[in-house]
């Protein structure tokens, strides 16, 4: 399986997001799955690719020329999907995954999780979000769509689309059921 991990580039983040990145990216080699993420060697992201790699894994990187040219390409990529914007690297990976986790994460990684659920609820594809809630980290994203659930601005079988796991225990569940 394909296993497209969404996550923060930041390299000032609590050291149980980066315990939770390695342990998934271990995971993801361990059970001879293939990483997908966005190629870049800082924070989060790198922090589950080099776990993959040294665990065995194949990783694929998608990798946005302005990565490229600013030199924060990883290391970590075996397959390099070189590509000309986040839209570009969106696409990609939406077609080169078969499942997608959300690590902790800001903005580029709310819009790649709300990418693959818009394209899901509309019927492009019937693709898994898995929200890994590490230390709670996706609570009040949750509250929210909670919220608009109760508006009715979201459509049935949401749920379907995403799964929420709050320990790795809950995460290999959410996986095992793509």
């Amino acid at each position: 399986m394909n296993i497209c991990v969404f996550c923060s580039a930041s390299g000032t983040l609590p050291p149980e997001y980066y315990e939770a990145a390695r342990q998934l990216g271990r995971w993801i080699a361990l059970n001879r799955h293939t990483l997908v993420f966005g190629g870049c060697r800082l924070g989060l992201m790198e922090a589950v690719a080099s776990a993959a790699r040294a665990a065995g894994g194949r990783t694929i990187g998608v990798v946005p020329r302005i990565v490229e040219e600013g030199g924060r390409e990883s290391d970590n990529v075996d397959t390099r999907i070189l590509c000309e914007s986040l839209d570009d690297r969106k696409a990609i990976m939406v077609q080169r995954s078969d499942v997608f986790v959300a690590l902790p994460g800001g903005i580029g990684t709310l819009d790649e999780v709300f990418t693959v659920l818009a394209s899901a609820s509309i019927g492009y594809h019937a693709k898994r979000v898995v929200l890994y809630n590490v230390d709670g980290f996706w609570d009040s994203l949750l509250a929210m769509l909670g919220d608009l659930r109760g508006r009715g601005v979201i459509r049935r079988g949401f749920e379907d689309t995403m799964c929420v796991a709050d320990s790795m225990e809950q995460l290999e569940q959410c996986l095992s059921c793509v």
